[in-house]
């Protein structure tokens, strides 16, 4: 599902740093934002946001469902906004910078609650609120800040399941009916060969496509969450690290072959831009893409 978001509508004061709006991820839209002191125009959202205040301090005022909150702002702080839920008045009463927006779909997490919960997303309404601190939501927040400024080959991935964690925490915490989730999740069995063998053949066949965990829990025939985590209890690793080490060795040996351009060995790494893979490459690798070709071919790395 493509998010559009409504900060350009609604941040008037304010100034974008980063968009996650070009990376094709499902279900997450982020944005990075400074705001400047100064109220905003009343708006009414069409999908739910997570404002997530990464670092420094402010006080924000705002209105909306009935209530009036004035919130001091700090690291970790977040303001919860429902889709559907009118936000009459926001007054930023100092500068607000270092903002991490993230919109999810208005019923983000109607498949987890059924398939995995067995809960009505009707009763999962959120409530509108200003959350002082909470140390859970701020950490998906800065997983998915480091994503945005740094992409990974199995990116896409990752953020899908920090979308699928940070929902199903918010539908637990921040309810606004009392919802019984104490049940533990059940132990993990690992695949049987059958079902192993159809998810690693769907792997490999589409290794340079922009695939999601929820493609794969598909072809496995199984829940999101179940899936995960019997992948996870088969393979030792969660899917995004499979993913990303699987591509990791693929961008290896295309990088053996001079023919191949790197623009093209970064978006089969899956990279939005050259730029992001060499980053990424050098992170992993200790050394760029291009002096890793070289010593491949026996040549000194460049600037020696």
């Amino acid at each position: 599902m493509k998010l559009q978001g409504h900060t350009a509508f609604k941040y008037v004061t304010g100034q974008q740093l980063e968009s996650s709006a070009s990376r094709g991820w499902t279900n997450v839209l982020a944005e990075h934002w400074n705001h400047e002191a100064g109220a905003l125009p009343s708006l009414l959202p069409r999908e739910t946001e997570v404002a997530v205040l990464l670092s420094g301090r402010s006080v924000v005022y705002r209105e909306g469902a009935g209530l009036k909150q004035r919130t001091l702002g700090r690291s970790g702080t977040v303001w919860l906004c429902p889709a559907g839920i009118r936000e009459e008045l926001i007054d930023f009463e100092q500068p607000l910078h270092d903002c991490l927006h993230i919109f999810l779909p208005a019923d983000p997490f109607a498949e987890c609650m059924l398939q995995d919960l067995d809960i009505d997303p009707a009763r999962a309404g959120l409530r509108y609120e200003a959350i002082g601190y909470d140390p859970f939501i701020e950490q998906i927040a800065l997983a998915i800040h480091r994503e945005l400024g740094r992409e990974t080959s199995a990116g896409r991935l990752l953020i899908e399941s920090l979308g699928q964690s940070l929902s199903a925490y918010l539908v637990n915490r921040y309810s606004e009916l009392p919802l019984n989730l104490s049940r533990h999740a059940p132990t993990p069995k690992p695949f049987d060969r059958r079902r192993l063998a159809r998810v690693m053949d769907f792997i490999d066949a589409h290794i340079e496509q922009n695939f999601t965990v929820a493609d794969l829990a598909t072809v496995a025939c199984m829940s999101h969450a179940h899936f995960a985590r019997s992948f996870k209890a088969t393979t030792g690793q969660a899917p995004r690290e499979f993913v990303s080490q699987l591509r990791l060795e693929r961008a290896k040996q295309m990088l053996a072959d001079d023919r191949q351009p790197m623009t093209e060995i970064a978006f089969s790494a899956g990279f939005s831009s050259h730029s992001n893979f060499t980053r990424a490459f050098r992170n992993a690798t200790g050394t760029t893409p291009g002096d890793y070709r070289r010593r491949h071919r026996g040549l000194p790395a460049a600037g020696t």
